[in-house]
C-alpha cells in the first residue's frame, strides 16, 4: 500500500511540474495583464501578429518590440508599447509556432509563416 502511495505521489509530482514547463504550449500563449512580450510593431494594417518572449524579428522584417499586456480576453491579448497610442489586439493562438524544441524559450507564435525570435522556420500548428 505505501509503495502505491509514494508511486501515485511521485506521478502527481511530475505530472504538475510538466504542466508548468510547458505552460506556453505550442502554437497558445498564455498571458496575463502585467506580463512583457515581444510583438510586431507594424500595426493593424498587418497580418502577422507575432508575439514572442525573446527579441527579435517578425514575419515582416520588423525588430519585435517590447511591449505589456493591459487586458485579456478569452483568445485576445491586448498590448501596449512605448509609441502606441492605443493598446493593440493580438491573438494568444498562432497559427504558426517556433519548432525550435523544448530547449527553446522563445515561444514564438504568428498569424503567418516565417521565422521565429531564434531564427528558425516556425511549423504550422495542427
Amino acid at each position: 500500500m505505501k509503495k502505491t502511495l509514494y508511486f501515485f505521489f511521485a506521478f502527481m509530482l511530475s505530472l504538475s511540474i510538466a504542466m508548468i514547463a510547458f505552460a506556453d504550449s505550442a502554437g497558445k500563449m498564455d498571458l496575463k495583464v502585467g506580463d512583457e512580450i515581444y510583438a510586431c510593431a507594424c500595426g493593424d494594417g498587418c497580418d502577422c501578429k507575432t508575439l514572442s518572449r525573446a527579441p527579435g524579428k517578425c514575419k515582416c522584417g520588423m525588430d519585435l518590440v517590447k511591449a505589456k499586456v493591459v487586458k485579456v480576453e478569452g483568445d485576445m491579448a491586448y498590448l501596449q508599447a512605448e509609441g502606441w497610442k492605443e493598446p493593440r489586439a493580438f491573438p494568444t493562438k498562432g497559427k504558426y509556432a517556433c519548432a525550435c524544441g523544448e530547449a527553446c524559450k522563445c515561444n514564438t507564435i504568428s498569424q503567418q509563416p516565417g521565422k521565429c525570435a531564434c531564427g528558425m522556420e516556425m511549423k504550422e500548428v495542427k
